[in-house]
């Protein structure tokens, strides 16, 4: 008997390059190695806010996102390139449309992005542009929503200031650690020594945890904004 398999169309819409490996990276290897289509959608550059960014380093890490994604096995990676840690100034509405726009193309059923209590600005943002890209009207193909953890956000906000990251899904990426920490290698320049949270360790050391929570050697949490099944 031929067992037939559900395809799906996987989305990531991430702030900056990296986030995607540091998010959900593991998750999207295992999506393309079941066959599904992967994109990654990057809305801001990740540099400029900085004091020491030169004209190269944007290009640069353009390309460590398009080398990270040939490592997730991502069909493609969308960069637009918007200014780092100002997504707060640019109207919500623009955002929003731009990622509807990807929907509209991509007619993804799975989409991951960032959780709303993380401390950096970008992520928020991001996290409400796509909640409202994603609300579930008649014909709307986004099944399932999931908001990932960022090592160095997620973890560093304090109480009050926002809804806790309380992850209720879970991902075993036991088998696929090694490639997730590959994929993230392509970011060298972004990583910080231990025992920074976004140190290869830290990243590892997270995964192993969530892992060891769920009974598994590895895996990456998320709280599940919504899943909708029209059959069971």
């Amino acid at each position: 008997m031929t067992t037939v398999v559900d395809r799906h169309r996987v989305l990531a819409v991430v702030a900056h390059p990296d986030d995607e490996v540091l998010g959900c990276g593991g998750a999207l290897v295992l999506h393309a190695a079941r066959g599904d289509e992967v994109s990654i959608v990057i809305l801001a550059d990740g540099e400029t806010s900085r004091a020491e960014t030169t004209a190269n380093r944007v290009p640069a890490r353009e390309d460590a996102a398009r080398q990270a994604g040939v490592v997730l096995g991502a069909t493609r990676v969308l960069l637009h390139g918007l200014p780092d840690n100002r997504l707060d100034t640019r109207p919500r509405l623009e955002i929003a449309k731009l990622i509807e726009g990807h929907i509209a193309a991509l007619v993804p059923d799975v989409v991951y992005t960032h959780h709303f209590g993380d401390v950096n600005i970008d992520h928020r943002v991001t996290y409400e542009a796509v909640v409202t890209a994603c609300r579930p009207q008649a014909g709307h193909p986004v099944k399932t929503l999931l908001f990932c953890e960022i090592a160095s956000s997620t973890e560093w906000q304090p109480p009050g200031f926002g809804p806790a990251f309380q992850p209720n899904w879970f991902v075993d990426i036991s088998d696929v650690i090694e490639t997730k920490l590959k994929a993230l290698r392509t970011y060298h320049g972004e990583m910080r020594p231990w025992p920074h949270p976004r140190s290869y360790e830290g990243v590892e050391h997270l995964a192993r945890w969530r892992g060891a929570t769920i009974g598994c050697a590895a895996a990456e949490s998320f709280v599940l904004g919504r899943e909708i099944r029209r059959k069971l």
